[in-house]
């Protein structure tokens, strides 16, 4: 996608659309209020539409209205709790601690969850100062419910009025995310890449489609009105969806030994000509993101069949050599299926769309995960083995803490919220992000703090200042989920002018919110070290067993096929998707081991084996499934079972060796059924099955070793505590 496009993606984006709302429903309130006289009473409605506004993140319109009145009335719980007991440090600080880790807690239930009890604990830490009056306390908590209702009345408006648009937009992401995950795979065809380092950023692009795509679930099949409305956008829209999904499954299905291929035809230069096709096809597929986004209906850029014919007669060319071609023929035939995919959704535009079937909504539905807010859920984290357990007693202990010792040195009161907040956005529950995290808004700060204080030296005109408070808000809240670091170097100078509008002397503020800033960063930073600190490195097994487990349930669905048993598409689909999640969050709890200190760094090389051979597992196991699923029953013999049975033991010993409490253990298949000798077969899909089968028991007994590599030093790294 060229530049020009990529600006204006930007700004038909969600993210944009988000920053536009939330800029509409804080600004409105303070120009209005600041019209007629009071411009603190607009503070404190924007207050409350802030608040509000940042729990509204994407997802089904059922899943935003509970998560915005459950940030409202939440927040006025708190605002009643803290401004009856801020008179009183003592009071204050058991009042943080006690609500701090009840909010943090509420991450069990899920993201949305974890963001409404960050707001609340926003609104505490906003209210920890006890310096207005017991009449103010209730004005100030209808202005800010005033605020809450606002954005609350804005955004289930747009709802109404354009149903559609969020899910048009998470969709369009979705799609390319997907394009980024091919343009990688298109990097296994340049002889430069280091095939490791490229396996490893594959797996954190899977991760971040894996995510995309759940958001795109939740908002389509967990919203009755985009399905069944009698207007055609909705089905479209899920029409696409099950389109783009089938085609990322395609790209991962198309999983080669890619060092052989480098090595067989890497000196033809065939290899270069796969690549272009491949990146060709990212192209066709941003472009298409591109249209979805600007709500267009989506036409081609590329005619793929000449591209495809071009590719066939170098390989035919290849094959006049007596050199070996077959890999390449099935490289064709994956791109053919994904440009297939490509023209059905161009189809959808061009035709009139027919109702969804009731089986196929039915089917898809099964697919989204439900979080229901389970309390049982909640108790049974009551664990020091529970990582969020551990974070919200870090939280608590940290921002009681601070709070205490802060006002017995006598801080100032300004610099108390300031350093509190900075510590409640820093703190994460792991170490590397909040490692991150503190590094951004270290950046942040002082760059933003330099742009506000040359802004307030060099323009006095408060018109012009207002217009770039509202351009500095804008861009901060577009890129909060995009660019962290980038929200922060934006929002620094515009609370400078926004403090300089209330008489206050920005620039001795700036000099504090930068120490504050400073001083909160580095109080997070060590207490992720020495409070409860969650190391990934301590707890990845649990992840890899589950991630075996999942490749162990997926391959065993081959002893239904060769069994000649119809295998459900869906119930195929389910075991699938769970393989995808458990590899996406094996993929993210690698990433974040990498960021921990080095002497935590004990068996990085072992599981970044893992990670890759597990990769490599399920993607052939996939392109396996679909051959068997397509040849005949007559095609299958003894071999594959045998075949099948090692693979299935080698995973079944490689998961014994990570017994995991409290979880129960996995159910093994030992029923397999009994076919002809090989020798009474000559099938050349046959021999394909052969050697697919062959190459998964290998990558499964390589998967055992690395395992038990890893189980052995665990016990190794026991022994002297033992002693001890």
């Amino acid at each position: 996608m060229d530049k020009t496009k990529e600006i204006s993606n930007f700004f038909y984006s969600q993210y944009f659309s988000e920053g536009l709302k939330i800029t509409f429903g804080c600004i409105v309130p303070v120009i209005v209020c600041a019209y007629l006289g009071d411009f603190h009473i607009g503070t404190l409605i924007s207050l409350g539409a802030l608040l509000v506004g940042l729990s509204d993140t994407p997802g089904a319109p059922s899943h935003r209205r509970l998560g915005m009145l459950s940030t409202a009335m939440l927040c006025m719980f708190t605002y009643l709790i803290i401004s009856h007991i801020n008179h009183s440090v003592p009071l204050t600080t058991i009042g943080i601690a006690v609500l701090s880790f009840l909010f943090s807690m509420l991450a069990v239930f899920n993201a949305r969850a974890a963001t409404v009890g960050s707001m609340a604990i926003l609104m505490m830490l906003i209210n920890i100062r006890g310096d207005i009056n017991e009449n103010e306390k209730w004005m100030y908590l209808v202005y800010i419910a005033t605020g809450g209702a606002w954005y609350m009345l804005i955004s289930m408006s747009l709802m109404q009025i354009r149903p559609y648009r969020i899910a048009q937009q998470e969709l369009s992401e979705s799609i390319r995310y997907v394009a980024d995950y091919i343009r990688l795979k298109a990097n296994f065809y340049d002889a430069k890449t280091d095939f490791d380092e490229n396996y490893l950023k594959l797996i954190e692009k899977q991760v971040e489609v894996h995510t995309h795509q759940e958001s795109v679930r939740d908002i389509l099949f967990q919203s009755k009105r985009s399905i069944k409305d009698t207007t055609k956008i909705g089905r479209f829209l899920t029409l696409v969806f099950s389109d783009v999904v089938d085609l990322f499954e395609q790209s991962m299905t198309t999983q080669y030994d890619y060092n052989a291929i480098k090595a067989a035809y890497g000196k033809s230069g065939v290899l270069s000509s796969f690549r272009h096709v491949l990146l060709k096809i990212t192209n066709e597929m941003d472009n298409m993101a591109y249209d979805l986004n600007a709500n267009k209906i989506p036409k081609p850029l590329y005619a793929f069949e000449k591209d495809i014919a071009l590719l066939k007669e170098a390989v035919d060319k290849l094959e006049k050599e007596n050199i070996n071609t077959i890999p390449l023929k099935k490289i064709i035939i994956n791109i053919r299926t994904i440009v297939k995919f490509l023209d059905n959704i161009y189809s959808y535009g061009a035709s009139k769309i027919s109702e969804i079937p009731k089986e196929e909504i039915d089917s898809a539905s099964q697919f989204v995960t439900r979080d229901q807010i389970d309390w049982k859920k909640f108790k049974g984290n009551f664990s020091f083995e529970s990582s969020v357990f551990r974070h919200a007693l870090r939280m608590a202990i940290v921002l009681s803490g601070t709070y205490l010792t802060l006002n017995l040195v006598g801080f100032n009161p300004n610099g108390v919220y300031w350093t509190l907040l900075t510590i409640m956005v820093i703190l994460k529950p792991g170490f590397g992000l909040t490692k991150e995290r503190n590094v951004q808004r270290l950046i942040g700060t002082v760059l933003g703090g330099i742009i506000g204080a040359v802004i307030l030296l060099t323009i006095e005109d408060e018109t012009i200042r207002f217009v770039l408070l509202i351009f500095f808000f804008l861009t901060a809240y577009s890129m909060f989920r995009i660019n962290y670091i980038v929200a922060v170097l934006f929002m620094t100078p515009y609370v400078l002018i926004m403090l300089s509008f209330n008489g206050m002397n920005t620039f001795e503020m700036a000099q504090e919110r930068i120490l504050d800033t400073f001083l909160g960063g580095m109080i997070a930073f060590l207490s992720s070290y020495i409070i409860f600190p969650n190391w990934e490195s301590a707890q990845f097994r649990n992840n890899m067993r589950s991630l075996l487990i999942a490749n162990y349930n997926y391959m065993a669905q081959a002893l239904q096929m060769l069994s000649g048993q119809n295998l459900s598409v869906t119930a195929y689909k389910l075991a699938r998707k769970e393989v995808y999640i458990a590899s996406a969050n094996m993929g993210s709890t690698f990433q974040r081991m990498l960021t921990e200190p080095k002497w935590r760094q004990k068996h990085t090389k072992e599981v970044n084996r893992f990670v890759i051979l597990s990769h490599i597992f399920s993607s052939y196991a996939a392109n396996l499934l679909s051959q068997v699923n397509q040849t005949e029953k007559e095609a299958f013999h003894k071999e594959h079972v045998k075949l099948l049975r090692k693979t299935l033991n080698e995973l079944e010993k490689a998961i014994a060796t990570l017994p995991h409490e409290g979880e129960a253990d996995f159910t093994t298949h030992n029923i397999f059924p009994e076919l002809q000798d090989a020798a009474e077969v000559e099938d050349e899909n046959s021999n394909l099955i052969t050697e697919q089968l062959q190459f998964l028991s290998k990558i499964s007994g390589d998967l055992h070793k690395v395992t038990q590599e890893i189980a052995l030093s665990g016990e190794n790294e026991l022994v002297p505590v033992l002693r001890n």
